[in-house]
């Protein structure tokens, strides 16, 4: 069965407290709520994209334990094909302790776990190769990093989605390249880009579309998107809502971004599509509460 689009990264459960504020060494606030649901960068957009209807896969790797079982349980739930999940008999799935302030704002810590054990065998490459879209994010470890660049080396015909996140970004643009030249859309926040690149978010951009990608769309926040092919460049503003959580917000733009060329939309409004999802995402508690049905598409 061909997929529309595969998701290859961390699988996290995300222990979210809310705390009055995000606070630094040495200081001390309180926790007003906990909550504890499934996320993963490339998941939470995967998800996004099963419920907009479109026909999506993952890899990854669990272990056999109540994290494992949660993750699992709601990819199925979801509509997420799982025969490409790795399940390990050792160790434990990987975790993510989150911090959210009252205005939305987070801190995440991160806890690999088998996460960073995954091997290139384990992975069926012509699984890989039977989807439009492999929509790569990051791991901690060096060696689901080099998996991940040895996968990528296999594809012709598969189109590459990647959003590298802050980890990825500070390995370096030499550490990167090999992806970033395979990429067809690259998915930076402008802080990444920054990392990366030492440029503002449209010279980044520029870097980026120079060294191989096809589509930069850089995640703006508050300010909305950037999107660019070279040729054409958008600024685009934020939808208005009230901001709960901005967790998974970055991964709801690349569900509503992907799934715009997936049908065919240009530039401008794979951006808006984009924006438009992470707005529905951040009116809701963690990483995919607020994901929308693609029913909700005709307030864009």
């Amino acid at each position: 069965m061909k997929m529309d689009v595969v998701g290859f990264g961390a699988l996290n459960v995300d222990k979210l407290y809310r705390v009055k504020r995000l606070v630094g060494a040495g200081e001390e606030t309180f926790i007003t709520c906990y909550d504890e649901t499934p996320g993963g960068s490339s998941a939470n957009t995967i998800v996004g994209l099963a419920r907009l209807g479109v026909k999506v896969g993952y890899i990854g790797k669990l272990a056999n334990d109540k994290e494992g079982e949660i993750q699992l349980k709601s990819l199925r739930e979801e509509k997420v094909d799982t025969t490409n999940v790795i399940m390990s008999e050792e160790g434990r799935s990987g975790t993510v302790m989150g911090f959210v302030d009252e205005n939305g704002e987070r801190a995440l810590y991160v806890n690999p776990g088998v996460n960073d054990t995954i091997k290139f065998e384990e992975i069926d490459e012509t699984y890989v190769r039977n989807t439009k879209f492999l929509h790569l994010t990051s791991f901690v470890g060096e060696k689901s990093f080099n998996v991940q660049k040895k996968i990528i080396k296999t594809l012709s015909e598969v189109k590459l989605s990647f959003d590298p996140g802050e980890l990825y970004m500070r390995r370096g643009f030499t550490a990167l390249k090999p992806i970033i030249k395979k990429s067809y859309v690259l998915f930076p926040n402008e802080r990444e880009l920054k990392i990366l690149t030492g440029k503002d978010f449209e010279n980044g951009s520029k870097i980026l579309l120079e060294n191989g990608a096809r589509f930069v769309a850089v995640k703006l926040g508050k300010k909305g998107c950037y999107v660019t092919d070279g040729k054409e460049k958008f600024l685009i503003d934020a939808y208005k809502v009230k901001v709960v959580d901005t967790t998974g917000a970055g991964d709801a733009y690349c569900a509503g971004f992907l799934y715009g060329l997936l049908m065919g939309k240009d530039l401008y409004t794979c951006g808006k599509l984009g924006n438009f999802i992470a707005s529905c995402k951040i009116q809701k508690k963690g990483s995919r509460k607020g994901l929308p049905t693609s029913s909700a598409l005709t307030e864009t």
